[in-house]
């Protein structure tokens, strides 16, 4: 079994394109949010004098949310608006204790 047939199984999809898909919009977000991390960074004047854990933090309050943000907005304009808004529920569902989400979910 391919690579591309897992992740069909696992995320629940038929077409290999919209493996492909979904795919080069991770990875665009990933640069956006790369790109994003040292415009807020410069912004916010953090450089590599402050500590990790500050670093760590500071990244987690502010890219993080804006990674899911830029995932969606990728999402949708990719056309796959409702893969992303299941998968961002499922993301969100483990975060937050007691929330259970449905297997029909990705």
């Amino acid at each position: 079994m391919s690579i591309i047939d897992k992740l069909k199984s696992r995320w629940g999809i038929e077409s290999t394109f919209q493996v492909i898909v979904i795919l080069i919009v991770f990875a665009c977000t990933g640069f956006t949010a790369l790109y994003a991390r040292e415009f807020v960074f410069d912004l916010l004047g953090v450089t590599n004098e402050f500590p990790f854990w500050q670093r760590a933090l500071i990244w987690v309050v502010t890219i993080l949310p804006l990674y899911n943000l830029f995932l969606y907005i990728y999402g949708t304009i990719f056309g796959q608006r409702e893969f992303f808004t299941l998968f961002l529920k499922k993301t969100f569902g483990r975060l937050i204790p007691g929330k259970k989400t449905s297997k029909k979910e990705v």
